[in-house]
């Protein structure tokens, strides 16, 4: 089926539910997920139901789809998030993006999880994403571009919004909240990084490195949204810091960064 129907047809399924329009698209991912608990919940829809949305595999993705306010502001949250890593393309990857997009969203907010390569961090603290580093094999923009889409040639030279950055570091100093800025770097994964593979990504300019959010940064600049980006770094890729650690070691780095990244991302949006 031709991906422009396929889009098509799963923001038609939502806007039946969900007639009203949505602005504000936040995608929770690992770290972020009990933001949704704060969303003043009008509906609640599971990804398998959706024509066509990839199903989450990775364990702490639920895979629902929240329509709702926050801070009074109308919000749509992905509880769940796809990687290329899970075997998916990066038109499912990016596909709830589109369809986002199709439902009237005007920004983007995503969160994740990463790895800090900045001597200056520590494990549960939180990096706003100044800017980024495109180390996928597969672009999300390959392959035919409707003019549906955007430009073929989407300038990325503001790729997070400054004034989003700005309004978040502003937040930040009113809430004696410590954030650092920095540039996230996106590789495939899942395994996670050599010692010689995170000097690698320090020195070409990386201050973190995660596994997503480019592809959906990426089709979103395409689609004319503005865009703001929050990691927790959960595991340190220094040398001298680095040491073994497992998805529940994650986890719980993330656990400690939700409140910091959830105080500033709903305050955000309350702003915007």
């Amino acid at each position: 089926m031709n991906y422009l129907t396929q889009i098509s047809e799963a923001s038609n399924f939502l806007k039946n539910l969900h007639p009203e329009p949505v602005e504000n698209l936040i995608i929770l991912g690992t770290g972020l997920g009990k933001l949704g608990d704060q969303i003043e919940l009008d509906l609640e829809v599971d990804y398998a139901d959706i024509p066509h949305f990839p199903v989450a595999t990775v364990e702490s993705h639920s895979g629902k789809l929240l329509f709702g306010k926050l801070k009074g502001k109308s919000v749509v949250a992905m509880r769940g998030r796809f990687h290329y890593y899970e075997g998916y393309t990066m038109k499912q990857v990016t596909f709830p993006v589109r369809v986002a997009k199709a439902l009237g969203v005007k920004r983007l907010f995503v969160s994740n999880a990463s790895g800090g390569l900045n001597p200056a961090q520590e494990v549960g603290e939180v990096m706003i994403l100044s800017d980024h580093l495109d180390l996928f094999p597969e672009n999300p923009l390959r392959g035919p571009s409707p003019e549906e889409f955007g430009p073929r040639f989407p300038d990325m030279s503001e790729a997070y919004s400054k004034r989003l950055i700005k309004m978040a570091l502003e937040i930040g100093s009113e809430m004696g909240l410590k954030l650092h800025t920095g540039v996230y770097v996106g590789v495939t994964g899942p395994n996670l990084e050599t010692p010689a593979e995170y000097k690698y990504l320090r020195i070409i300019g990386g201050d973190a490195v995660g596994m997503s959010t480019i592809p959906e940064v990426i089709v979103a600049k395409q689609s004319g949204m503005e865009v703001f980006g929050i990691s927790a770094i959960t595991d340190l890729g220094v040398e001298g810091k680095i040491k073994e650690i497992s998805i529940k070691d994650v986890l719980e780095a993330a656990a400690k960064a939700e409140p910091i990244m959830a105080k500033v991302m709903s305050e955000l949006i309350g702003r915007c």
